[in-house]
């Protein structure tokens, strides 16, 4: 588990590639197939990482607060407590925590959206051309040239990048007049959130997975994916646990590989609320006398699992200098 969630929370892998600014525009789509699978694994009872809560409590803010002393990590968690006790009660329920979750999630993608959108030029009528978002964020690679490029090396990151982003314009693309307006931005950057995008996700699941494109997933290529350089035989429990989730629930018709649907039931299962779980499990973790809310006092006493503090004397000299 620990090895997966440190994986996915700081949106590594195919984030770490695709955040590189090319000709001065940031490319900072998520790596939508690992955030999913973060959300599942979180609450499988599995060694628990309070990475993720942070993620999902603060949203872009959980870094910030990394680097804050425990003192000030309250402080601020104490102000934030005030916010979301709406009703002003003294108390947090299970449906307050989730509509923050829910508005923290929110403002991460908006702001995500605001911000590269805001960096595309020579828009026609509010509205972005493919041409445009491929020049400033590929630079220097045509559609033609990223095509031959991946015929010749199906490896070629910039290639496969390009590919993949022109298919998930298209299905970003409602109305079809190849542009796309700010509305559609926000599907393409995080396909996750919009229905209409759902098969788009599956779709680039598979490809990522399915090494010898045979169009279904190996248990080796499962297990190769979530734990890049480990061996389905070894030994360590967190390989044993995703191989028995493989054959137990993944692979529902037992032939010892994922076809499509059975990819789209792993990584989008119906009823799968990450706000309401979420919300349900940080409750849980925090209710010391369990009457199912949570007072300000509770939620301070567990201020680590909300928002943590990994601050060093060192780091914390630096923000007593910064004050002076």
């Amino acid at each position: 588990m620990k090895v997966i969630i440190s994986k996915c929370m700081m949106f590594l892998l195919m984030f770490s590639i695709c955040s590189m600014s090319v000709n001065g525009v940031p490319n900072t789509k998520e790596p939508v197939l690992e955030k999913l699978q973060a959300q599942q694994q979180h609450f499988r009872g599995e060694e628990h990482n309070p990475d993720y809560d942070h993620e999902a409590f603060l949203g872009q803010e959980a870094e910030e607060f990394d680097n804050l002393t425990q003192e000030e990590s309250q402080r601020r968690l104490s102000v934030i407590v005030d916010k979301i006790d709406k009703n002003n009660d003294g108390y947090v329920t299970q449906e307050e925590l989730k509509d923050w979750i829910k508005f923290t999630q929110t403002r991460y993608i908006m702001n995500d959206v605001h911000s590269q959108w805001d960096n595309h030029k020579n828009l026609e009528n509010d509205k972005l051309s493919w041409a445009i978002y491929r020049k400033d964020t590929y630079g220097f690679m045509s559609d033609d040239e990223a095509k031959e490029a991946h015929k010749s090396d199906d490896s070629y990151t910039y290639a496969k990048m390009i590919l993949r982003d022109k298919r998930r314009w298209a299905a970003a693309d409602v109305d079809g007049d190849g542009l796309l307006s700010k509305e559609e931005f926000i599907s393409f950057l995080h396909p996750e959130e919009s229905v209409h995008m759902k098969d788009i996700v599956v779709y680039e699941t598979m490809d990522d997975m399915d090494k010898d494109k045979d169009n279904k997933i190996s248990m080796d290529e499962y297990i190769a994916d979530l734990f890049p350089g480990v061996e389905p035989n070894e030994e360590p429990n967190f390989i044993k646990s995703e191989i028995e989730q493989f054959k137990t629930y993944r692979d529902k018709d037992g032939d010892g590989f994922l076809d499509i649907g059975e990819i789209k039931d792993w990584i989008l299962p119906d009823n799968f609320d990450h706000a309401e779980a979420e919300s349900r499990h940080l409750v849980y973790e925090s209710d010391s006398d369990a009457d199912g809310k949570l007072t300000k006092e509770e939620i301070l006493a567990k201020y680590d699992l909300f928002v943590g503090s990994q601050a060093t004397d060192f780091g914390e000299a630096i923000m007593k200098h910064d004050e002076l």
